[in-house]
């Protein structure tokens, strides 16, 4: 049976002498994040996840859910009591707005919290996790009186919220969706179409779903420019708050999918449902890249949240497993064998996991800090950089965090043996609930082109080379520390790296736009390896402080430096390789005729 312990330490490792997130008490939200607060959360909320959530994962993956004959959707067992104790402990409400019932504290603790619950039961977190997208389109989007209707309950998980983009003929190009709405009278619009790959569509947790719908209206260009965006509450809404009549969106099936068995994916169909414009007619597009940016920051999040329930359970498996004898000798010559921990290729595949793990919680919990300080930092350039390394980052977080993420259960099932590959112990099902991370909200590639093909030029370069310059920064003040000086070097000849693909682009990419394309994927992985190597360099400095002033737990700290030194030594020197596949061009890959691929 698998086992989870929330990483509590090494989050508070990260707030508090990675982000220092004291700096920031004087400003909005933050003034209610003082450290006993994180704290209790980080300890409260992973006990929660622990004994709640946990224990409801493989059993949820084995039962999946129920569609009965009228449409209605049911959880797995257990999912609507620990729903309704996520609800009534508040845990859903962490970083929302006060004036809506939420806590009000930063983005950035909201974010730790839910990557215990994503590591604890990956399928139960979408089912809120959903909803915040939603909430965000709300506030920046929605009317006054749709504020008032909606977003009380949806704040604190009495309701639920859906996102409702794809259908069967269109994904990424949602200029091609057919979901028509129909203006009636009284403002309202008649919602018709078919949505499919809804996460939470239709399920019994919550006694109403919102669901945010893009359709296009009478006359819209038939592009993306003439899409609309509609909020169409599952049931309709009296004046005085209570819940109307059923409205006319069904749930046709629910997909047979590899995983999150435990989350209802639906066909959804709207037959004339009732809803209402968010926002200005056909401009939908700008409120669902609010949906989207907040889901592939959380999609991002899922893979390191499966990342680190699996790597804990390979960690504990190695340490119990005797197989074999150490090359160098036996390490245990009293026992009949010894553990897997002392075989290296083993322990390559388990320092890989740790130093992408710790990396990337660094790195998604800097990127939530920046949420909170493009919106409420004092000073108008913090925000404006804050927004811009959002924006950058992004489509890294998602990419990079869900590719290490899926490489990192399938590395965790290859520690097991043939063990890996049997469902009692655990593994196959992350390695089947990472791989949709890496789909979802954009597939990976998307994600590359979205930061070659926008990010990169996007006003003037200034977002990238602002990156750039962080990186280049801190590379130089580490390099006057002799402890620091090794790993600070070796990020900045990765910078190099990729500050030369960037020149490559611009010098290529107008004459051939392929040229770009080709090279996206490798430029993306590249960024993700030297935003990661940023936070180990944060990650070493403030753990070299700690131990000089002969403060911490010292096994703890010196860890932090061996896995430094393994991402410089093992990671970093990949810019190099994926520097030379961006500079090999198109060419090879665009010369093949599609009729050459075929089978012989």
């Amino acid at each position: 049976m698998p086992r989870y312990t929330p990483p509590v330490r090494d989050t508070r490792f990260v707030l508090d002498q990675v982000l220092n997130l004291d700096r920031h008490a004087n400003l909005p939200g933050f003034a209610n994040a003082t450290p006993d607060t994180v704290e209790a959360v980080l300890e409260e909320g992973g006990r929660f996840v622990a004994e709640v959530l946990f224990p409801l994962n493989q059993a949820g993956d084995r039962q999946g859910c129920t569609r009965h004959p009228d449409g209605s959707v049911t959880a797995p067992d257990g999912f609507r009591d620990a729903y309704r104790q996520f609800v009534e402990s508040g845990w859903g409400t962490l970083s929302a707005p006060e004036a809506y019932g939420g806590q009000g504290m930063p983005h950035v603790v909201s974010t730790a919290f839910q990557e215990y619950m994503i590591s604890a039961n990956m399928a139960f977190a979408m089912y809120p996790g959903l909803a915040h997208g939603a909430i965000a389109a709300l506030i920046a989007k929605g009317s006054p009186e749709q504020h008032a209707t909606y977003l009380p309950k949806m704040v604190t998980g009495e309701w639920g919220g859906t996102m409702n983009l794809t259908e069967p003929q269109c994904g990424t190009d949602l200029g091609l969706i057919r979901t028509r709405a129909e203006p009636n009278a009284d403002g309202s619009y008649a919602i018709t179409g078919t949505k499919i790959f809804i996460s939470a569509g239709e399920h019994d947790l919550t006694e109403n779903i919102i669901h945010l719908v893009l359709a296009k209206t009478p006359g819209a260009p038939d592009s993306s420019k003439g899409i609309s965006l509609f909020v169409v509450p599952k049931f309709l809404v009296n004046a005085d708050g209570s819940l109307g009549a059923r409205n006319a969106v069904t749930c046709g099936s629910i997909e047979h999918k590899m995983g999150i068995h435990g989350n209802a994916t639906c066909v959804m169909n709207y037959d004339g449902a009732t809803g209402w414009l968010v926002g200005e007619e056909m401009k939908g597009l700008a409120a669902m890249f609010i949906m989207m940016n907040a889901a592939r920051l959380g999609v991002g999040l899922q893979g390191l949240g499966i990342a680190e329930v699996a790597y804990q359970n390979a960690v504990a498996y190695a340490g119990d497993r005797r197989q074999g004898r150490a090359l160098t000798g036996a390490a245990e010559p009293n026992e009949k064998a010894d553990t897997l921990f002392v075989h290296p290729d083993v322990r390559r595949m388990l320092m890989n996991a740790k130093a992408w793990t710790e990396g990337l919680r660094a790195l998604c919990l800097w990127g939530a800090l920046q949420v909170d300080l493009e919106h409420n930092a004092a000073d108008e350039g913090e925000r404006q950089l804050a927004a811009d390394l959002v924006g950058l980052l992004t489509p890294v977080i998602k990419g990079v965090g869900t590719d290490q993420g899926y490489l990192i259960a399938t590395d965790a099932q290859q520690v097991y043996g043939g063990h890996g590959y049997i469902a009692e112990w655990g593994m196959e099902q992350y390695v089947r609930d990472a791989r949709i991370a890496q789909i979802y909200e954009g597939t990976n590639g998307v994600q590359a082109m979205d930061l070659v093909g926008r990010k990169l030029a996007q006003n003037g370069g200034r977002a990238v080379q602002a990156f750039f310059r962080i990186v280049a920064e801190e590379c130089a003040a580490a390099k006057n520390n002799a402890r620091l000086a090794d790993l600070a070097t070796r990020l900045e000849k990765a910078l190099g790296d990729l500050q030369a693909s960037t020149m490559w682009f611009m010098a290529n990419g107008m004459q051939n736009p392929n040229n770009v394309g080709a090279g996206a994927y490798s430029y993306m992985t590249a960024t993700g390896i030297v935003a990661v190597g940023l936070m180990w360099l944060r990650m070493v400095t403030a753990a070299d402080a700690l131990l000089q002033a002969g403060e911490g737990d010292e096994q703890f700290l010196q860890a932090k430096l061996v896995t430094a030194r393994y991402f410089a030594e093992r990671v970093l020197p990949e810019t190099g390789a994926l520097r030379r596949k961006i500079e090999g061009g198109a060419d090879a890959i665009m010369a093949l005729p599609a009729a050459m691929f075929e089978a012989a």
